[in-house]
């Protein structure tokens, strides 16, 4: 292989995202196609980046012959054909968070990429690639405060449309502390609790932001999510772990960032590099399709927690790879 010949499919934010690191960014990968079911979205964004094929059909993509590999970007109720699809063909494939609609879509794709004996899913959770977040993982491996004890998580951004409901807040933004937690305590998270209190007067009708989400790990360590989604200010992502001698945290930066790409470019540009590299030498990097399933299964324990109100247990089943 002399570049991977990477195919695109869906071309909203985040496929463009990655579309334009890919083209100026990562070596060793040459996007070669866009598909989005609006047609004339996938032109847009293929002519932008020099991509010289498009399609309005994800699967017709991934049944190309001259694709090396496919990223994932379509809404979450895509997801899981598409990646199955992939893994029918063989195909190594990014595809971006949530791996799936639900936890169960999400185990099938686990147990069918576990069917192929090759690691080919990667999903596309990019904090464990951002330096605050390596950092702050290399110290807690270390010793460096102790055993972990509690960890503290804010997660908001300045404003977010209304169709963004607490629904959303969850799988589609508080999924991100899920995995990077379960990343940093090398561990599952056991049990959930969602709290949402007074909500701001810009919320919607009907919809309390924002929320904070309780996640209990299998070891004790508890775990608190601040969720706002409309903070006005910025874009703000902080993390702090108490240990047993000490703290850990995130440097904070001198103002908000003005939106999650604006955050989290120089991860998303890691993360491309890194799959890129692990296409060429045939290893696997980053999160897993298990690691899809088992945040999956969080968020949606964390739906049904912030319905009733209640402590809910996560529905896990054991990782066969590990015994539990």
């Amino acid at each position: 292989m002399t570049d991977a010949r990477i195919g695109i499919i869906g071309a909203g934010a985040m496929g463009s995202c990655h579309a334009r690191l890919l083209a100026s960014e990562v070596a060793g990968a040459r996007l070669v196609a866009v598909a989005d079911v609006d047609r004339g979205r996938a032109a847009a964004l293929a002519d932008a980046v020099g991509a010289p094929r498009v399609s309005d059909d994800g699967r017709e993509l991934i049944a190309s012959p001259d694709l090396d590999a496919v990223i994932i970007a379509s809404s979450p109720e895509t997801h899981e054909e598409l990646v199955l699809a992939c893994l029918d063909a063989g195909t190594p494939v990014l595809c971006e968070k949530p791996l799936a609609a639900t936890a169960e879509a999400g185990r099938r794709i686990f147990e069918a990429e576990a069917a192929t004996g090759a690691p080919l899913v990667t999903l596309g959770f990019m904090r464990r690639y951002d330096h605050g977040y390596v950092d702050l993982k290399r110290r807690l491996d270390g010793g460096e405060i102790g055993d972990p004890l509690l960890v503290h998580c804010v997660h908001r951004n300045a404003d977010i449309p209304d169709s963004f409901d607490q629904r959303l807040a969850i799988t589609d933004s508080v999924v991100h502390e899920v995995d990077i937690v379960r990343w940093l305590l090398g561990e599952e998270v056991a049990a959930v609790t969602v709290i949402a209190g007074r909500a701001t007067r810009r919320a919607p009708a009907g919809v309390r932001d924002p929320q904070v989400v309780i996640l209990e790990a299998r070891s004790g360590v508890v775990v608190d999510v601040e969720s706002f989604l409309r903070a006005q200010y910025g874009y703000d992502v902080r993390c702090e772990v108490v240990g047993e001698t000490g703290t850990l945290a995130l440097p904070v930066p001198a103002s908000p960032a003005r939106g999650f790409q604006d955050r989290f470019e120089q991860a998303y540009r890691d993360e491309l590099r890194a799959w890129v590299s692990g296409l060429h030498d045939g290893t696997a990097s980053g999160a897993s399709a298990w690691d899809g399933y088992a945040a999956g299964a969080v968020t949606e324990a964390c739906v049904g927690s912030a319905r009733t109100g209640l402590r809910t247990e996560v529905q896990l089943e054991p990782d066969p790879r590990r015994g539990g």
